[in-house]
């Protein structure tokens, strides 16, 4: 199995269940996006930003190249959160590590993109959350690449 690869659900029935868990739009992203929103921050949702790589980022401030990744505790293995279950442990062991490794793969290849990457966890405080994302989108938005001069990033004035 390739890394990051998640392994065969035990059951049709459990491989059912998985595919019916929501992926988008889940409580804890639309809470964040609203915080977000009246902080007066725009944004792109759901977006591959790196080429080559299927993969969707939640929450997408392209101008500023910053990515937002909002995980649920038990999928993504929080290590203040996730709660395993008793039942076919080898298994969850194995789809949760390939959970993980996914994430750590996409937060490299976005970084080597050049993009900032911030993940906030559905335990976090939506208020708080959106207040590290507008510090990261403004400081970013301070510094921008010098249009003519080849990359060095320069302070606007």
């Amino acid at each position: 199995m390739p890394a990051g690869a998640a392994p065969d659900a035990p059951t049709p029935e459990k491989r059912r269940a998985m595919q019916l868990q929501r992926t988008k739009d889940t409580g804890p992203e639309v809470a964040l996006r609203r915080a977000l929103h009246r902080r007066g921050l725009r944004f792109r949702l759901h977006r591959q930003v790196v080429d080559g790589l299927r993969r969707t980022v939640d929450i997408v401030f392209p101008t500023e190249r910053v990515a937002v990744d909002v995980r649920g505790c038990f999928w993504h293995g929080c290590e203040e959160h996730c709660r395993r279950g008793t039942r076919n442990v080898s298994w969850w062991e194995s789809k949760l590590a390939a959970n993980v490794a996914r994430d750590r793969d996409t937060e490299y290849r976005l970084r080597a993109a050049g993009w900032e990457v911030l993940v906030v966890w559905e335990h976090e405080a939506p208020e708080v959350a959106a207040a590290r994302v507008e510090l990261s989108v403004r400081e970013r938005r301070e510094i921008r690449p010098e249009a003519a001069g080849g990359g060095t990033p320069q302070r606007r004035e």
